[in-house]
């Protein structure tokens, strides 16, 4: 078991600082797994999560790391539990930078709007914390939401790199003499990054990996299971040897990070074969008989990922089914879904 801010020493200069899972019952917010590196004098911190306890937290580890002259921060994505002490850069004392990806600032700005749309895909198809006109009361959860300070700055306002890792290619932004390179990953939400350092030889994932499919509007199924492939291969080429993430309370160590991303493909693989057959059955599919089916079928492959539950498996059910090709026929979150008609049309009369 674990606590929010318990701290995982990787090694005397790179701290895990462990968040916690989602209880929207007794109003608990999750919170993502933030990494404290130090290289040379510079402090390095991806994600600062969100509360004030966990605020603490990520001092306690810069203290532990240190001693260091200047700091990084960087953002990996604009969800709340990943940004909501991002104001922290403006209290190190030392100049710092911090970044944050520019896909992502509409979210930051107003992650209400972003949830009451995540919420209108599944209305009636799984218990919700709150109806989409009251989003605002999850989004409340997380407090201080604080995702910019004065030295905030969007990746993207740097020059764009091409970054060599082993056989694999990359396109992202180096810092700190190329020791910490972001990688544009894109998948589980618009603007995404994942982080390597390496002169420690830490990959952390943050939420690529929450699982075998995204969950959120604004997922690309493709770009995760891209990522999730490269990142197996920097593993076997000995390109990384510790893997960490945003709600996997512990580190992976080598040996086990390859059969895992594999196993998150092979879940991937096996939903959609699962999705295919369940759409196969007549030429439309009604969500809410689709997302119970789609749910019954990850339960018994065993899919996981972070916060497991039945909003984000329907969030998932509704990203599967564009995947597929299928598309509402009308207004209304359960119109029955099908794939376009594939037909050229008819030719006109002559002289028509």
């Amino acid at each position: 078991m674990t606590a929010l801010g318990d701290l995982i020493e990787i090694d005397d200069r790179t701290v895990l600082v462990l968040g916690q899972g989602l209880d929207v019952e007794h109003g608990r917010p999750d919170v993502a797994n933030a990494l404290v590196h130090r290289v040379r004098d510079t402090l390095v911190l991806v994600d600062t999560g969100v509360t004030a306890a966990f605020r603490a937290a990520l001092r306690e580890a810069a203290e532990r790391v240190g001693p260091w002259s200047r700091a990084l921060v960087l953002t990996t994505h604009g969800h709340l539990d990943h940004v909501g002490n991002n104001d922290l850069a403006d209290e190190l004392g030392v100049p710092v930078e911090h970044y944050v990806p520019a896909l992502d600032l509409d979210q930051m700005r107003d992650p209400v709007a972003y949830w009451v749309r995540s919420f209108e895909r599944i209305t009636g198809l799984a218990p919700l914390p709150a109806p989409p006109a009251l989003a605002g009361e999850l989004v409340s959860l997380f407090r201080p939401m604080r995702p910019f300070g004065a030295t905030t700055r969007t990746y993207e306002e740097r020059p764009l790199e091409r970054i060599r890792i082993g056989s694999l290619r990359f396109t992202g932004w180096t810092f700190a003499d190329g020791a910490v390179r972001v990688l544009r990953s894109q998948g589980h939400c618009a603007g995404h990054v994942v982080v390597h350092l390496s002169d420690c030889g830490v990959l952390h994932l943050s939420d690529e990996g929450n699982g075998p499919c995204g969950a959120m509007a604004d997922a690309d199924q493709l770009k995760i299971q891209t990522v999730l492939g490269a990142v197996a291969l920097l593993f076997e080429e000995g390109e990384a040897a510790l893997l960490t993430d945003g709600h996997t309370f512990a580190v992976r160590d080598g040996a086990e990070v390859v059969p895992y991303l594999d196993g998150l493909l092979d879940h991937a693989v096996a939903l959609q074969e699962a999705a295919l057959g369940l759409t196969r059955e007549s030429g439309q599919v009604r969500p809410n008989v689709f997302t119970t089916r789609y749910g019954e079928t990850a339960a018994e492959l065993g899919v996981g990922g972070a916060n497991p539950n039945a909003m984000f498996t329907a969030m998932m059910a509704v990203n599967q089914l564009r995947e597929l090709g299928l598309r509402p026929g009308a207004e209304g979150v359960d119109a029955p879904w099908s794939r376009p008609v594939l037909q050229n049309p008819a030719p006109a009369p002559p002289g028509g």
